[in-house]
């Protein structure tokens, strides 16, 4: 009997986040040896409280994208389901009148005879 290609892959990610977080853990543990030693740093005290969290990115991002897939599938089942029933059809829009630009004042009537003499001069 073989395993279908879906468990051999959910068990390979599996493995991946566990050799993640176990490498991970155990460089956290590194920097905190070294922050224990006469030369260690509030760096490597920083870098204790990251690697775990490194760790554990690979199984949130696994987890992240089954969400997602799972949102998308659900999606595709609603607009499949909303393609077959009938559509309401929008009440029609009131047109409105467009309203007129409010009147130049004179000194921008000024500039913009100014910026076509110098457009016309350009030319």
């Amino acid at each position: 009997m073989s395993a279908s290609p879906v468990l051999l892959r959910r068990l390979g990610i599996a493995v991946v986040c566990l050799v993640s977080l176990a490498l991970c853990c155990g460089l956290a543990w590194w920097q905190w040896e070294r922050f224990s030693s006469a030369s260690g740093t509030f760096q490597n005290l920083g870098y204790v409280l990251q690697w775990p969290l490194f760790g554990l990115f690979p199984a949130f991002m696994f987890w992240r994208i089954r969400k997602l897939r799972r949102r998308a599938a659900e999606a595709d089942a609603q607009e499949t389901v909303a393609e077959t029933a009938v559509p309401e059809v929008p009440a029609p829009r009131q047109r409105r009148a467009p309203v007129p630009p409010p009147p130049e004042d004179d000194e921008l009537a000024a500039y913009n005879r100014y910026l076509r003499e110098l457009n016309a001069r350009d030319k």
